[in-house]
């Protein structure tokens, strides 16, 4: 006797919805089929998906809005270069570093055991990195883990240093 191959599911919403899960390893089907209880059926998820994607764009762009002006003043306090890279990854490189950096400094110093000097080192090394990708490729890590990224940053990661800054 084979596994089946058709699961009629009952969703979160109450509709019941046939699913071919032929695709699937055999000994993976029921566990899937049982997630897919706890969702709602396809046309459901499309419909909540499409209401108030108007509201929620408006607030996804006030909110990078507000991102943008808190990393634009950080920088301009920290003293920190501009970015490089292509114009439209500019802006995210910017909230990226910003976040990290912010996010480094609670980890090593408020909560870890860094004093300002320690930082002031970190820092000055962190404004050597100017290419906006590699703030971006690193947006998701944990803070305390910088020091070892930025010593992992090759040449092309780096800018220019102006030794008049």
């Amino acid at each position: 006797m084979s596994v089946r191959k058709t699961w009629t599911v009952v969703h979160r919403c109450g509709h019941e919805v046939p699913h071919d899960l032929s695709n699937r390893p055999a000994d993976r089907r029921a566990g899937f089929a049982r997630w897919l209880t706890e969702r709602d059926c396809t046309d459901c998820w499309k419909a909540a998906r499409d209401t108030g994607s108007e509201s929620t764009q408006e607030w996804l762009a006030a909110k990078r809005a507000e991102e943008q002006q808190a990393a634009a003043e950080w920088a301009a306090r920290f003293n920190m270069p501009p970015l490089e890279g292509p114009e439209r990854a500019l802006d995210w490189g910017e909230r990226s570093r910003h976040q990290l950096m912010t996010a480094a400094h609670t980890a090593l110093v408020a909560e870890g055991t860094w004093d300002e000097a320690d930082w002031a080192v970190l820092e000055e090394k962190a404004r050597t990195v100017t290419r906006a990708g590699w703030w971006i490729d690193q947006r998701d890590t944990d803070g305390a883990d910088l020091v070892e990224l930025l010593d992992a940053a090759t040449e092309q990661d780096l800018g220019t240093e102006n030794p008049f800054r």
